[in-house]
């Protein structure tokens, strides 16, 4: 099988390119899942950590349960 040298070198030119840019994307997504990461942390850090139960009434009052 015969295979030119340019095409040998095209095809590792686009290989290369390709791998940029998977590198890339994988960057951004690693990236993105940390500012998940963050937002999610802070939103779990703003709920109290335990709410009172209800003194009185008919609801509240054995079970600490938000709506």
């Amino acid at each position: 099988m015969d295979v030119s040298p340019l095409a040998m070198v095209t095809a590792v030119a686009d290989m290369k390119h390709a791998q940029v840019a998977q590198e890339a994307q994988l960057l951004v997504l690693k990236k993105a899942q940390d500012m998940q990461s963050t937002s999610a942390m802070a939103l779990l850090n703003a709920v109290p950590a335990s709410l009172p139960l209800a003194s009185s009434g008919l609801l509240g009052t054995q079970v600490n349960a938000l709506v």
